[in-house]
């Protein structure tokens, strides 16, 4: 069992690149504001790992542990770690942090995601994005490859069980809502008219195939950070501080599932069956299973809406509704906070947005505050389990995980 002591998440309206904003500058705000937030000293993390994916090609950066040491001299000497694993790769950080903890080799782990991605033109940040598809085997037609590849999924939806693009847009409107109770959403001040929503082509244009621009999610800078720690450690934290570990929170199940990196190898190999993606069923069922808890008792969801597509999909493969019926949760309003399975109350990548190596981190940071009862005025209101659902590329790579109470 891995405890969550705490952590913190930069503005992610913030452009780092108007603001003079390095990778490394990023690292030490985010790193300082988090032990900070916790009431740590760096002295006491023992193990450092870092969840990115494009620094490489954004920045011309690799080797992104050694900002550690870099951003502050009491980390001289701290074991580190890169994690990449495209969207899912703060997730992926938080698996080795936890196998860590759990294997004795550590009592206390940073866990920090980070990236920097509005730095250059949007159809070179396309491009850049587009090294989680298979590189020279899909999209090289397309201009923008995620929206033409969850386009291709919108389709797929439709041959299998029919679509209606309001349910979409529906999606669309509950997440920029959400983002509005944020104070760290990237879009919480964006205004919208009747039609952002819709199939108006001025007010809602299409990006790729049947992806409009009110169905994608955020190119964002930004970053995340949090502290895991063993149960050993979590209770002594706790015990200086005057708290109860039921003031804390605990990554209770995980589950983690790759597919082929190919798209259409994955969707062909699920012809037939009821669910597009089972590795994504799997890992959401196992984080469940390993966490002893039923659907019922998971009080929140943060899930990949790097689509409104993406949304749907999950809304099924978490298991909400039956494959071919997330539109029924949508009209219900199953999926709005107050009701019984709300859905990003951060806003999740649509509306708080998505700096990808930090948005793992970000959907257990936002765990931690739900269970906490620490969200603010996206509170969930008695909020005791949630459960996130990462997915990097076209669902190559899947982490979901279970955060609840101490």
């Amino acid at each position: 069992m891995t405890y969550i002591l705490g952590g913190w998440q930069s503005d992610f309206a913030e452009n780092w690149a108007r603001s003079g904003t390095e990778l490394a500058d990023g690292f030490a705000r985010a790193l300082a504001a988090g032990l900070e937030a916790t009431q740590l000293d760096a002295s006491e993390i023992e193990v450092g790992h870092v969840g990115n994916f494009v620094a490489d090609l954004f920045a011309g950066q690799g080797l992104l542990g050694g900002f550690f040491a870099q951003v502050h001299p009491d980390l001289d000497g701290l074991p580190t770690s890169r994690h990449e694993a495209a969207c899912a790769s703060g997730s992926v950080a938080i698996m080795a942090a936890m196998a860590d903890i759990e294997a004795g080799r550590y009592d206390l782990a940073c866990v920090m995601g980070l990236e920097l991605m509005r730095n250059v033109p949007g159809r070179t940040a396309a491009e850049h994005l587009g090294a989680a598809a298979w590189a020279g085997h899909e999209y090289g037609d397309a201009t923008y490859v995620w929206p033409r590849a969850f386009s291709d999924l919108t389709e797929e939806y439709d041959r299998r069980y029919g679509i209606d693009h309001r349910h979409l847009g529906r999606i669309a409107e509950i997440n920029f809502a959400n983002a509005r109770r944020n104070p760290n959403a990237q879009t919480r001040a964006w205004q919208f008219g009747a039609d952002s929503f819709g199939p108006n082509d001025e007010a809602n244009p299409v990006v790729e195939g049947r992806i409009r621009k009110s169905d994608c999610g955020q190119v964002t800078d930004g970053a995340s950070v949090i502290f895991l720690a063993s149960p050993r450690r979590a209770a002594d934290y706790a015990a200086k501080r005057g708290l109860s570990l039921n003031q804390l929170s605990r990554i209770s199940g995980w589950g983690h599932r790759s597919a082929p990196i190919s798209y259409a190898s994955k969707v062909a190999a699920s012809r037939g069956g009821g669910y597009v993606f089972p590795q994504v069923h799997r890992a959401a069922e196992e984080a469940r299973a390993r966490a002893g808890i039923a659907l019922d008792a998971v009080s929140a969801f943060e899930v990949h809406d790097c689509f409104t597509t993406t949304e749907y999909m999950a809304i099924e493969h978490l298991g909400l509704t039956p494959p071919g019926e997330a539109w029924k949760a949508i009209e219900a309003g199953t999926i709005e906070i107050g009701s019984r399975h709300p859905i990003n109350p951060s806003g999740g990548l649509i509306g708080c947005g998505h700096p990808v190596g930090a948005t793992g981190i970000r959907m257990a940071l936002d765990g931690h505050k739900q269970v906490t009862g620490s969200a603010g005025d996206y509170q969930v209101d008695g909020a005791t389990a949630l459960q996130t659902l990462n997915i990097g590329g076209s669902t190559t790579t899947t982490v979901s995980l279970i955060i609840q109470q101490g």
